[in-house]
């Protein structure tokens, strides 16, 4: 089983979702968070300057089955993809084993 972390902008969120869904990733965690990235000059809007090294995004955790790792990372950089700066990380490590609390089922259907 895979951990797939990705960091994406909020604004491609319902996007990604969707198309997490349509191949059948149904199951997954997101928080807000905020981070730093590489940009660092500011925006002005209507005379006032905003700082923008503190970056608004939406942060994802999936795991997924081995078969179902490089359908998933495929699609998050499809969906979240915009061509500018700031489209977002994808990070991939090994999990050992998931367990769902309710049946007591562990490995791959702990997750399904």
């Amino acid at each position: 089983m895979k951990k797939v972390e990705a960091i994406i902008r909020k604004s491609k969120f319902d996007k990604v979702k969707k198309a997490l869904h349509q191949i059948e990733v149904n199951f997954f965690s997101y928080w807000d968070v905020t981070g730093v990235g590489n940009e660092k000059q500011g925006h002005v809007y209507r005379g006032i300057s905003y700082s923008t090294t503190d970056i608004q995004r939406r942060y994802l955790s999936i795991v997924v089955s081995d078969e179902f790792m490089e359908r998933t990372v495929q699609t998050l950089l499809e969906s979240a993809y915009t061509g500018e700066v700031g489209d977002g990380k994808i990070f991939i490590s090994e999990i050992e084993d998931a367990y769902r609390i309710r049946t007591k089922e562990n490995g791959t259907q702990g997750i399904n």
